[in-house]
């Protein structure tokens, strides 16, 4: 089984979000789409940090590399500007 791609997951994401984003829009919730606003910048973030965790396990191996290999991809990544 594939991993799902980038686009399809932040895809996700923001569909989640924007149906909750727009339903306090039409209540007129502006306190709760302000903080829905932070809350999708944050997931955001976080899954394109999970996302490149995943890209650089898998990256060259097919999933199976070794753990060295693994743990290695990992410190280049955490070491990217």
């Amino acid at each position: 089984m594939s991993p799902r791609s980038r686009d399809r997951i932040l895809a996700n994401l923001e569909a989640i979000y924007r149906d909750a984003y727009e339903r306090a829009g039409a209540a007129g919730d502006k306190t709760r789409m302000l903080d829905l606003d932070a809350a999708y910048q944050r997931e955001q973030l976080l899954l394109e940090v999970l996302i490149d965790i995943r890209d650089a396990l898998t990256a060259g191996s097919s999933g199976t590399g070794s753990a060295l290999e693994k743990l290695a991809a990992l410190r280049r990544l955490s070491k990217s500007p």
